[in-house]
């Protein structure tokens, strides 16, 4: 396996905003083969996120899932539909498993995660 660098401080890590979100509905992106475009439960907001899981997961194997996202970041768009957030996911080095990140037990949406 490759070296990990380095270079990040506390100072950087402690920018990002790791929230629990809860999966309200998922489907496939109308323009992109491996997009699939969520709408998300965050506690005091619902947001729309695109995620390039599409080949490991079906739209609705996602809805009611609790998952990870990073809340802070800025908006893009992705094929037409603006995402609003990432969610967070494992991989294997060769990307051909994926696995979104989730909560063992049921949290309230919003939760922080640290």
């Amino acid at each position: 396996m490759a070296e990990t660098p380095t270079g990040i401080t506390i100072d950087d890590f402690v920018k990002i905003e790791l929230r629990v979100a809860r999966v309200l509905s998922a489907a496939l992106h109308p323009n992109a083969d491996k997009l699939l475009v969520l709408q998300i439960d965050l506690g005091d907001e619902q947001r729309q996120l695109c995620a390039g899981i599409r080949g490991h997961y079906a739209p609705e194997d996602l809805v009611g899932k609790n998952i990870v996202v990073v809340a802070n970041l800025a908006p893009r768009t992705m094929r037409g539909e603006v995402s609003q957030g990432m969610l967070l996911a494992a991989s294997t080095p060769d990307r051909s498993s994926v696995v979104v990140l989730t909560t063992d037990r049921d949290v309230p949406p919003g939760s922080t995660v640290s």
